[in-house]
């Protein structure tokens, strides 16, 4: 069997680096991906959630360059994980480990602007398997 998610959304929070035992580089973050449903009056939106996880060098790099209220594209497996939440009540998260995470709209995208700039898409696929996409040599290969 094999399943996969493909995510276009906002980043929740900034994402969080940390690093293994064994040394190696893990990222956190979360993506909100809305959904408006319904028109006229009956409009309404729906936010879901995902927490996303990155791995090796591929994790170093959006720990750098992705902030919170940018837009990104997210590839991966999915999870869904079930509990009760602190009053008790069944609750579910999604959690997404990400072979590819793209960067994607403008440079203003996170904040809050949007309009105007150069649009860009850049992305950091892991090599072989799963793990460390290339990091940018220098200044100049970053794409903003």
């Amino acid at each position: 069997m094999y399943q996969q998610i493909t995510i276009v959304g906002n980043v929740g929070r900034d994402p969080e680096l940390r690093y293994t035992p064994q040394g190696i580089a893990v990222c956190d973050f979360s993506v909100a991906v809305n959904r408006r449903m319904g028109s006229g009056e009956d409009a309404r939106e729906e936010t879901t959630w995902f927490r996303v996880t990155v791995w090796r060098n591929q994790a170093e790099v959006v720990s750098k360059y992705l902030k919170k209220g940018r837009q990104v594209l997210v590839v991966g497996d999915v999870q869904a994980s079930a509990y009760l939440d602190k009053s008790g009540q069944p609750a579910a998260t999604l959690e997404v480990t990400a072979q590819t995470v793209r960067f994607i709209g403008s440079r203003d995208d996170s904040e809050g602007g949007g309009g105007g700039g150069e649009r860009y898409e850049e992305d950091f696929q892991p090599r072989g398997k799963r793990g460390g996409g290339r990091a940018p040599e220098n200044s100049e290969d970053i794409p903003f």
